[in-house]
């Protein structure tokens, strides 16, 4: 059965779809057959993948407006092991069948978890039913963030969604696999203080090591593609490939 990851923030501009696409690269690079699925309606991951999705093609969204089936907005990447569920950009976010487990229901019901090792979902910051379905399908939360001094109210925020995903019952095997700091610069005083400050709050072995600041990533979803496919050699492709490897150490 496939494991769930989701990648989520409560605030926006954390590197959270560059961080999705890159890592769901590199899990499939180490041999884990991943589906990626944005809920996100900025639609990136199709354009990190270099993905194109025609007018009226079917989505997750539509898969939430009782469109289409999950599997009918599947479609495979030019990355081996990687397929994708693509989001889309004119969906209304008050729209919807109601229910905060329609996307777990239907990974389970179609067969997804069968046909993939990993399952990445990312998500929007907004809280809403997309946010709910997410961490409600998922078994680990990974959390990007940019260490300046507005990111400790977006992981407060995030944290008190996930503990009432877990309280209420509505999803009491999701855990928190941990921080990523992105865009890093530990040249930066603030940037050390800010991942300091989130490692004493959760705890050190919370604190994944993180991407440092690379204009190859912003370069590599211009041309559609990975950053390890653009730019091999780049600090960006060597920290998210790390970062890979220790999310499958670290999800034991």
């Amino acid at each position: 059965m496939a494991r769930v990851l989701v990648v989520t923030n409560r605030k926006g501009g954390t590197g959270k779809t560059s961080s999705a696409v890159n890592i769901a690269a590199e899990l499939a690079k180490q041999g884990q057959r991943v589906l990626l699925i944005d809920l996100d309606t900025q639609s990136h991951c199709a354009l990190g993948l270099g993905v194109k999705i025609e007018h009226g093609s079917p989505t997750v969204h539509s898969f939430f407006l009782g469109k289409n089936t999950l599997r009918g907005a599947l479609q495979n990447s030019s990355w081996p092991r990687l397929s994708l569920i693509a989001a889309d950009p004119l969906f209304d976010h008050g729209s919807g069948m109601p229910g905060d487990d329609l996307l777990r229901n239907a990974l389970i019901s179609e067969g997804m978890h069968n046909d993939h090792d990993i399952i990445v979902l990312d998500t929007p910051p907004s809280l809403d039913a997309l946010l709910m379905n997410a961490l409600c399908a998922a078994d680990r939360v990974l959390v990007p963030f940019v260490p300046h001094f507005l990111a400790g109210e977006g992981v407060r925020q995030l944290a008190r969604v996930l503990f009432r995903v877990v309280s209420r019952g509505m999803n009491e095997e999701l855990k928190l696999l941990g921080f990523l700091p992105v865009m890093m610069d530990m040249r930066i005083g603030q940037h050390r203080e800010v991942i300091e400050r989130i490692a004493n709050q959760f705890g050190p072995e919370r604190l994944l090591p993180g991407i440092r600041n690379d204009i190859r990533v912003v370069e590599a979803f211009a041309m559609g593609k990975p950053v390890q496919a653009h730019a091999a050699k780049s600090r960006a492709a060597h920290d998210y490939a790390e970062t890979a490897i220790k999310i499958l150490d670290w999800w034991k």
